[in-house]
């Protein structure tokens, strides 16, 4: 395989694969941004490569091209892209970096002949330098030629290419957010909990995060049951009653976060997963007349 790359979409994911790849010997053609300012510094970034502002037929010149656009814009990309490249696009690959989107938003490409995937890298990128992608999972999906060329790009960054079928991008990614995302959004609710007992944000950080490291390098360790913790994992329902009971007098949307959470702790993590649920019911139950209660009062 020509290792030349053309790079639409020079945001943070299209800078820093760019500039990996042309330290291991890739060939950069053009670098294409919303504006010509944008490219030029994501050129200055990569060490490498053609500014353009605005998608242009030079993309053709490499045997890869690299959509790194939002994942609303790709679509549109890809139909642009297909109607300036008409039968030029035989034998070139094009691969999106989309976590959500898979390679049918590639559609009009294929149909001009061009191998079409995607290549999701399961990694932050805070646009401040690259970040170490060894041993990150990347995710690879479409048609053969493509996901071939996809694995040996991930390889060679020093990551572990991992097959997704064609349909199911959307959940991989969902899950990502559930690990990421939404773990940030907990940790952060509970520091702002502790916070309005009286303790300062690093008093809250340095009690709260050793316990959420601890808790995962134990499901790295010990796997899931046994790495659970808390009054739920314990059976002390009262315990998960009476906390609540705090939350719905404080933070509402916090308890309802706390309930959904329980119900989820239940389905995946606890051994008799009826029984823990039929609890959490009658738990339920027994806070619904002081909700109904309150409620009237409005």
């Amino acid at each position: 395989m020509e290792k030349s790359l053309a790079i639409v979409g020079a945001g943070r994911v299209g800078r820093a694969l760019g500039r990996r790849l042309r330290e291991l010997g890739w060939k950069i053609g053009v670098v294409v941004a919303r504006t010509e300012a944008s490219s030029r510094r994501a050129v200055r970034f990569i060490a490498a490569g053609k500014p353009h502002g605005g998608l242009t037929r030079h993309v053709l010149g490499s045997s890869v091209i690299l959509i790194a656009t939002p994942d609303d814009a790709i679509s549109g990309v890809a139909r642009e892209l297909a109607r300036m490249g008409g039968e030029e696009l035989l034998g070139r690959v094009v691969l999106h970096t989309s976590g959500a989107q898979d390679s049918r938003a590639l559609a009009p490409l294929k149909e001009s002949g061009a191998s079409v995937g995607s290549m999701h890298p399961l990694q932050t990128f805070s646009g401040v330098g690259v970040p170490d992608l060894a041993g990150k999972v990347f995710a690879v999906e479409g048609d053969l030629v493509a996901v071939r060329t996809a694995r040996q790009i991930a390889r060679a960054l020093g990551g572990s290419p991992v097959q997704i079928g064609v349909g199911k991008k959307v959940l991989y990614h969902a899950a990502a957010a559930l690990a990421s995302g939404h773990v940030l959004a907990l940790v952060e609710a509970a520091t702002q909990m502790l916070i309005s007992l009286g303790m300062t944000r690093s008093e809250a950080t340095r009690a709260l995060l050793p316990l959420t490291r601890q808790v995962l390098d134990n499901f790295q360790r010990v796997g899931p049951r046994a790495a659970w913790t808390g009054p739920l994992a314990r059976g002390d329902y009262k315990v998960v009653e009476s906390h609540l009971r705090a939350l719905h007098g404080s933070r509402e949307e916090v308890a309802f976060a706390y309930e959904a959470l329980n119900r989820l702790a239940a389905r995946v993590l606890a051994q008799d997963a009826a029984g823990t649920a039929a609890e959490l019911e009658k738990i339920s139950a027994a806070l619904k007349p002081k909700e109904k209660a309150r409620g009237g009062h409005g």
